[in-house]
């Protein structure tokens, strides 16, 4: 009897996983406010590591039941939603949506980690908001329907807006407003163009992958290509939609900032892989140049604009925007390199390259985010000449921060390496200059990188508060051990996050391919 209750029960959970990915934080955060969590707020900081541990646990056997050599979606779940319009409530995970959702978990915790003691104000309602976007999060990478997706995808900006309006700094009005109407504004296109595909047949469905075979003359390959852009532009974000990040970033909380980082700066790149490339191959060929055009000045001039920055959040953010610039090129490169050597292989890296770019970028510019965003709690600062001499004061966290700047210029061994040089070395195959004018990242991102590390850890200490400062420990040391143990393994040995992304990539590579006309 015992053993065929387990059963049941391991079925049960095999059989719905990802929805209890996405709803136990939601309970979580649910939790956490009922538990009187103002009145005692470390009830509320323990539900929601419990359920970060929780979820965590539950991406054991999300991995080991994956079959990295199949490209279709697994663990699928598919239940009638809005049946008069064949919308789904439809889950299912491949080889590119699995690994960030695994990141989103992972990220969550370290967030939640993080703010043990940091946060003070509301504390529950905090834990609550982060909770609820790793469901949300967790929603829009698992989604099947394309209707369902578009829901997890806007419902996830209320508790974002939340955290940056209710914890952020003095200038958190402004930032949190203005992120939100960047953010919704760019996805009401997006909607028109789900629907249109979806009325496409003649019988309404909108099902992702039924959006694939339909046939789409290049007028309207165009205009649902403009449609996507704009939404996922604003997401990445993609000069000149970025001005939003900047604001968001440097007046949200330290956990506001990761979570932008690591993964809503995702979902941008996520949706060129999952919609703009293989439901409009034709009209990203014909505009290939004009998105390479574009990462290349994020690249660039970003770059340029991070040298001049003073406050460190804002000198990080705009570094975000430079390395998700990679994350464009590679995703448009492919089809220059297939134009001028026909190189398959390397075209096919150059996608690749722009996943790896993703994860690698959640790694060390959250890592940043966090390490800056301890500084400010600590010395109420973020100027970067408020500073210096702090390596004296923090050797522990100054020697954690040299990893992460090290990730974020692309050293070899470190996370930051793997994604650029892929790209790089498939782009050389496109276009030398392209190439060239890209590489320029390397000079630009050492540049801004070291120099905000020499100001801030090396010297003399000018400040004060900086003299009389602890060096971290407790949840703040865990926190960064498992960022560095994460940049480390990725940077040696990237094989498993390759071989669990091939079979997937390798599909809408081909997809990319195929001419809809």
């Amino acid at each position: 009897m015992l053993l065929n209750l387990l059963t049941s029960f391991s079925t049960f959970i095999h059989s719905h996983l990802l929805s209890l990915l996405i709803w136990l934080p939601i309970l979580g955060a649910v939790l956490a406010v009922a538990v009187n969590g103002d009145e005692y707020p470390q009830r509320a900081r323990w539900v929601a590591l419990v359920t970060s541990l929780v979820s965590l646990a539950l991406c054991i056997p999300l991995y080991l039941g994956f079959d990295p050599h199949l490209s279709s979606m697994q663990f699928q779940e598919n239940v009638s939603w809005i049946s008069a319009y064949r919308v789904n409530y439809a889950l299912g995970v491949d080889g590119i949506s699995l690994p960030l959702i695994l990141l989103t978990i992972f990220t969550t915790l370290l967030v939640v980690l993080a703010a043990w003691k940091s946060i003070k104000l509301r504390v529950a309602q905090y834990m609550a908001a982060f909770l609820v976007m790793q469901g949300m999060m967790i929603g829009t990478f698992a989604a099947t329907d394309s209707i369902l997706f578009y829901v997890f995808w806007e419902a996830l900006l209320i508790p974002m807006y939340l955290s940056i309006g209710v914890w952020g700094s003095a200038n958190r009005s402004y930032a949190s407003i203005k992120f939100f109407i960047y953010t919704f504004l760019g996805s009401v296109l997006m909607l028109i163009g789900l629907l249109y595909l979806g009325l496409k047949s003649g019988i309404p469905d909108f099902t992702i992958a039924h959006f694939y075979p339909l046939k789409l003359t290049m007028t309207e390959q165009l205009w649902i290509f403009f449609a996507f852009l704009i939404a996922f532009a604003v997401k990445i974000p993609m000069w000149p939609f970025h001005t939003w990040l900047p604001d968001a970033h440097t007046e949200a909380p330290a956990g506001g900032s990761v979570v932008l980082a690591a993964l809503m700066l995702k979902l941008g790149g996520y949706g060129f892989l999952r919609f703009s490339l293989p439901i409009v191959p034709d009209a990203c060929r014909y505009l290939d140049v004009f998105m390479i055009t574009l990462s290349l000045i994020a690249i660039v001039y970003i770059g340029i604009v991070a040298l001049a920055q003073v406050d460190m959040k804002r000198l990080i953010a705009y570094s975000s925007i430079a390395h998700m610039g990679f994350v464009v090129l590679g995703s448009f490169m492919l089809f220059e390199i297939i134009k001028h050597s026909h190189n398959t292989l390397m075209a096919y890296m150059s996608l690749e390259g722009a996943m790896v770019q993703m994860i690698s970028h959640a790694f060390s510019s959250g890592a940043m985010f966090l390490a800056v965003g301890m500084l400010a709690h600590r010395f109420h600062t973020r100027l970067i000449k408020d500073y210096g001499g702090l390596a004296l004061r923090m050797p522990v966290l100054a020697s954690f921060f040299m990893l992460f700047a090290m990730s974020n210029v692309g050293l070899p061994g470190t996370s930051g390496f793997v994604g650029e040089f892929m790209i790089l070395l498939s782009a050389m195959q496109g276009s030398f200059w392209i190439t060239f004018i890209a590489a320029t990242t390397l000079i630009l991102s050492a540049a801004y990188t070291l120099t905000l590390y020499k100001r801030v850890f090396f010297g003399e200490i000018t400040n004060p508060k900086l003299a009389q400062s602890e060096d971290i420990h407790g949840f703040e040391k865990t926190v960064f051990i498992l960022l560095s143990v994460a940049i480390i393994f990725l940077g040696v040995y990237p094989a498993p996050l390759l071989t669990l992304m091939h079979a997937s990539m390798d599909s809408i590579f081909h997809l990319s391919l195929q001419s809809k006309l």
